[in-house]
């Protein structure tokens, strides 16, 4: 995972102790189980949300009315699909293009849209990641495996809980024939937050940390 030799650095927060104390004494008391707990947190992180994101990102690549309604108020069009919730009243899309590659980090805290990515991955929460975004994030883009040509300009946006941020990726080419549901199927969890790229037809899936 990009970053990892630096998180073993970061104490955990009071928060992330206390939680992780309440858990503990759950699971002694026999009030949770796990293993439960663990499927419960993967599937909103990595299931879930993220398709919810990907069915928006292919009905945007694919209706251009749609597209203009999401670029003008985020929220609303993805509320149009029935994702909505208390971390997404106020959505904000920014698209990347041939000119510009757009990334998204929550310096203060991990402010996120979770009705379309679900729970924030550890990373983007980690203190590492929320420095060097804003001060280096061609470097971080590049240890994501995304490098960008020299003209591309780079825009970093910073999440607060007034106002969440997506990434709209640009759309593979070769395919123009694909159905709304094959898009979604090349729609990474990290290509909406801007430190990924959509997948190309035929591209294998890499998991998600």
């Amino acid at each position: 995972m990009p970053m990892s030799e630096h998180d073993h650095h970061t104490p955990p927060s009071d928060l992330a102790l206390r939680v992780k104390a309440l858990e503990s004494l759950l699971v002694e008391k026999g009030l949770v189980d796990p293993a439960a707990l663990d499927i419960l947190i993967d599937t909103y992180e990595h299931k879930v949300g993220p398709r919810n994101g990907a069915m928006v990102v292919a009905r945007a690549w694919s209706d251009p009315a749609y597209k203009a309604r999401l670029m003008e108020d985020g929220a609303a069009a993805i509320g149009e699909l029935g994702f909505t919730g208390r971390q997404g009243a106020d959505i904000v899309v920014v698209e990347n293009t041939e000119r510009v590659h757009n990334m998204v980090v929550c310096t203060l805290c991990s402010c996120y849209p979770w009705p379309v990515l679900g729970l924030p991955p550890v990373w983007y929460k980690s203190a590492p990641y929320r420095a060097r975004a804003v001060r280096e994030p061609r470097a971080v883009l590049a240890e994501f495996g995304v490098t960008l040509a020299d003209g591309v300009e780079v825009r970093v946006w910073d999440s607060t809980s007034e106002v969440r941020y997506l990434v709209l990726p640009r759309r593979p080419a070769g395919t123009e024939s694909l159905s709304e549901d094959e898009l979604a199927d090349l729609v990474t969890r990290d290509s909406m937050i801007g430190t990924g790229l959509a997948l190309t037809p035929g591209a294998k899936r890499e998991p998600t940390p």
